[in-house]
């Protein structure tokens, strides 16, 4: 009997280590989000001979640069509602900046990966909030015949707090952007159970940023966690601190050398990541994701105005060779740099053309912490291909944003301007854009507008734009399309001169 006890006793505690084990081999999961970010702005791509990025090249080198990355948006808010669900934020509304939100009903990666048993974490720009210029959701809280601003304030502090990081799954928070924080840790190791201001000092934000992220790392060094670092930058307003300014000496725009100073400060945070991951021994078990949330903001000509207009300028960053930039469903809009790491799972050196889109991200995350595949997530797993090669199946990307829509299936993308016109581009030989083969393709761009139409009809107001677009966009397609300007607009109502 004492050996029929013995041997149940030893059984069950190696089948408690294997437990533990398997639990323990949930890998980490960390995105990084940059924000702004053009497509040539890592010295990787090989675009531009001015950026230095050591750090992300030697991410890139460890793991996979992907040359055909996208986002969902050619903007921050709806590019961050598409990486953060999982799901084309259009279906539940989401279009824009300020016109649409989150609904409380929609899971994040974090409300997922939380059931799965991860410590969840956010550091840096949200940008999913209420905002001032929310008219819908302002006119449902408090009406009346005030500005918007004013009746913003009204709104109990409660219903909009119920939009931020931490009542959308994620455990621990850092959330803002310069000099101010809502945090539930600092960076003495204290813990609160609710967020609480917390003020810096210090002046590059960007340090802030890595710093938060790394005293997460160490808080959860033992637990599987999914960390989400959203960078506030190279988005305007520039700044940084002369450790990175002095890095790009001699003659150029003063905001390109802002930009690659912040740019900077983000490559320097991204590797002292990887070394302290390396430093606690669970470099190999976490996955890397780095991505930019749209295309740079060239403001067409890329004008190097002074350093005291805040906003509405072009950042410094480039999407060389791409046509377009932010606010655009053109390449340079919503192709971005996009990289991924996971030490010793993922073979190193890869470059890889396949098409892939941050919705990707959320199905990878939530497969590998043992979740049940979902319906809702648009996105795939994109491990097999990653670990094993193994070619991703056919699948149809798609966009809609302001007035307009695309779609790219294979090398071919479809491109269309409200009413005014439609494009179709073989990206394999043409990723510049610059030749429209719509004419010699009818049935192919056929094709790509209907798979457009049948996607849209699913969608949150349903249907594809078929109107006049904004002045932004009318002057954006005439200056790098060639899209002839309605009749309704002048050339001196260019807003970008």
């Amino acid at each position: 009997m004492k050996n029929v006890f013995k041997y149940l006793f030893v059984t069950g505690s190696l089948l408690s280590m294997v437990t533990v084990a398997a639990e323990v081999k949930k890998p980490n999961v960390i995105v990084i989000f940059t924000d702004d970010h053009g497509y040539a702005d890592l010295s990787c791509m090989g675009m531009e001979p001015d950026v230095k990025t050591p750090n992300l090249d030697r991410l890139a080198k460890e793991g996979v640069r992907f040359t055909n990355g996208y986002v969902t948006a050619p903007q921050c808010g709806p590019s961050r509602a598409g990486l953060l669900t999982g799901r084309y934020q259009s279906r539940f509304g989401y279009d824009t900046n300020g016109k649409g939100r989150v609904p409380l009903t929609q899971k994040t990666i974090a409300d997922r990966l939380g059931e799965a048993g991860y410590v969840t974490g956010m550091v840096g720009k949200w940008h999913l909030e209420i905002f001032a210029n929310d008219r819908e959701f302002i006119d449902q809280h408090a009406p009346g015949p005030e500005p918007l601003r004013e009746r913003f304030q009204r709104i109990d502090k409660k219903i909009r707090l119920k939009y931020y990081p931490f009542e959308r799954g994620f455990q621990e928070t850092f959330f803002g952007h310069f000099k101010s924080y809502s945090a539930t840790y600092d960076f003495d190791g204290n813990r609160f159970d609710k967020p609480r201001p917390i003020t810096f000092e210090m002046d590059d934000r960007l340090d802030i940023q890595s710093e938060a992220a790394l005293q997460f790392i160490d808080n959860h060094r033992e637990d599987p966690f999914f960390l989400y670092l959203a960078y506030y930058g190279p988005h305007v307003p520039l700044a940084s601190s002369k450790k990175y300014l002095d890095r790009f000496p001699g003659k150029m725009p003063e905001r390109r050398r802002l930009a690659l100073a912040m740019i900077s400060a983000i490559d320097d945070g991204v590797g002292r990541i990887m070394d302290r991951l390396d430093q606690h021994g669970i470099d190999e078990n976490t996955l890397i994701f780095v991505i930019s949330d749209n295309g740079a903001p060239l403001k067409l000509h890329m004008t190097d105005l002074s350093l005291k207009i805040k906003g509405g300028a072009w950042d410094g960053s480039k999407n060389t060779p791409l046509n377009g930039e932010k606010g655009m469903l053109a390449e340079g809009g919503i192709r971005v740099p996009f990289l991924a790491r996971w030490k010793g799972t993922i073979p190193g050196g890869q470059v890889i053309d396949t098409p892939v889109i941050s919705l990707d991200v959320a199905a990878t995350a939530c497969e590998l912490a043992g979740l049940d595949k979902s319906d809702e997530l648009d996105g795939v797993n994109l491990i097999p291909m990653l670990k094993d090669r193994k070619p991703l199946s056919e699948r149809t990307l798609y966009w809609r944003f302001w007035g307009q829509t695309a779609a790219r299936r294979g090398d071919w993308k479809f491109l269309k301007m409200g009413n005014q016109q439609s494009f179709l581009f073989n990206l394999a030989d043409d990723q510049e854009e610059k030749h429209d083969l719509l004419k010699t393709n009818p049935e192919l761009a056929a094709d790509l507008e209907q798979r457009s139409k049948k996607w849209a009809a699913d969608l949150q107001p349903p249907g594809v734009p078929n109107e006049t677009g904004n002045i932004q966009e009318v002057f954006f397609y005439n200056h790098y399309l060639d899209v002839p300007l309605p009749a309704e607009y002048k050339p001196s109502q260019n807003p970008f001169k």
